[in-house]
């Protein structure tokens, strides 16, 4: 009986771990929006004194359209992402023919990478071992 036992939980592993991880996933996306959010204000001046970012720089923060749009979208379980809903987004993440790229998402990603590796990998393995301890 010991061995069926065993055999019906790694045959419901997947589940237990894919449930738990989903569970991280939002939060660990929720990092990535506030390490940009972040990368965007700091330093920023609006107004009348607003100064422009350098080139390769995040994008000093004017009128709050861009960090304020940063939102995060669970589409599926496993399935999250980042968005910045702001019309200039995408200019200033990659730059254009007449500007320079002013990245804000890409290095919050990279920045959050290991944190968010971590998170994702704690949440498999404390799913792992509750599964198999109940």
């Amino acid at each position: 009986m010991m061995g069926r036992k065993f055999s019906d939980k790694l045959r419901t592993l997947a589940a237990a771990i894919k449930r738990d991880v989903a569970k991280e996933m939002y939060a660990a996306a929720d990092i990535v929006a506030t390490e940009a959010h972040i990368s965007i204000t700091t330093g920023s001046v609006g107004g009348k004194n607003h100064v422009a970012s350098q080139p390769g720089e995040a994008p000093n923060s004017d009128t709050q359209v861009l960090n304020r749009g940063i939102h995060v979208l669970q589409l599926a379980p496993l399935h999250v992402q980042v968005v910045s809903t702001a019309p200039y987004s995408v200019d200033l993440e990659y730059g254009t023919s007449k500007m320079a790229a002013r990245p804000f998402m890409r290095p919050a990603a990279d920045k959050s990478s290991d944190k968010v590796d971590k998170m994702l990998r704690n949440a498999a393995f404390r799913a792992a071992r509750r599964h198999f301890k109940d």
